[in-house]
């Protein structure tokens, strides 16, 4: 990988991050896709660490959360008993927040769509975030919880249900039940109905799905290490905050966000030295 020029890298990474699987990426480059997935791995770890070390004491008034769902190796129901004894095997959930207004994703996490999961995903935006806020999520219940032991009494945070149609709870197949309605549900504190939404978070998903391969649907591109699905993550949501100019804001979400004061290059991210 070291023998790979600065150009090659930005080449590799640009495919990447434009929705191209590591096998195509492997034929648009040339490069192997062993050495890709070890650029991805070094980047992805700079990556993290300078969203760590920037990523502190944000200002947000309304955060809206989702979790988007994936698999690694095979689907839940695929694995064997042995297999599911194995955290990092079968259905994987991406808990992610947004800035409704600025448009920037100020953490996400990876695991199982569960309690603990969505725990730890509160206690990361809780360490993030200045301010008290307004929270939206789904109906999921692990957030009652996560939320509570978080936050307490200082946020203000609501539940928007989805009603869908016949028994469907829309979350299993390919042809999800349709939706009939949503019913806003304040939680805690005094959340502003007129703001209670789940929308925007709901775009990143599609997002996310352009831009990540393993996250399209009825393809070969899944994971097939949740080590692989971390890195991709890391690097997207990096080159989604500090790289790419958002079309309505006309500068990048980390900039409307007041994180930095300028659009990352390729350059500047593969040279960084110092963090």
């Amino acid at each position: 990988m070291n023998s790979l020029s600065k150009e090659k890298k930005v080449l590799v990474l640009s495919s990447l991050v434009e929705g191209n699987s590591v096998r195509s990426t492997e034929g648009i480059t040339g490069v192997h896709r062993d050495t890709i997935l070890r650029l991805l791995q070094t980047t992805a770890k700079k990556c993290e660490k300078i969203s760590n070390s920037t990523i502190n004491n944000v200002h947000i008034r309304y955060l809206q959360v989702d979790e988007i769902w994936t698999f690694v190796q095979k689907k839940q129901k695929r694995l064997t008993p042995k297999e599911q004894e194995a955290e990092e095997l079968g259905d994987q959930y991406v808990f992610v927040g947004i800035d409704a207004e600025t448009k920037f994703v100020p953490t996400y996490i990876v695991g199982k769509r569960d309690g603990r999961t969505a725990y730890r995903f509160m206690q990361n935006l809780n360490k993030r975030i200045a301010n008290r806020f307004q929270l939206t999520t789904d109906a999921f219940k692990a957030y009652l919880d996560a939320v509570d032991f978080t936050f307490g009494v200082d946020i203000d945070y609501a539940q928007l249900k989805k009603l869908y149609n016949g028994n469907g709870a829309g979350r299993e197949g390919y042809s999800p039940s349709d939706i009939n309605g949503t019913m806003p549900m304040p939680i805690t504190g005094k959340p502003n109905p007129e703001c209670i939404s789940t929308s925007f978070v709901e775009r990143q998903n599609l997002t996310m799905r352009m831009q990540m391969r393993r996250f399209t649907r009825l393809t070969n591109g899944f994971s097939k290490k949740l080590k692989n699905l971390k890195n991709a993550l890391a690097l997207h949501f990096f080159y989604y905050n500090f790289m790419r100019i958002h079309q309505t804001l006309r500068v990048t979400p980390a900039m409307e966000s007041g994180i930095t004061d300028h659009i990352w290059t390729w350059q500047e991210l593969l040279t960084r030295s110092k963090i």
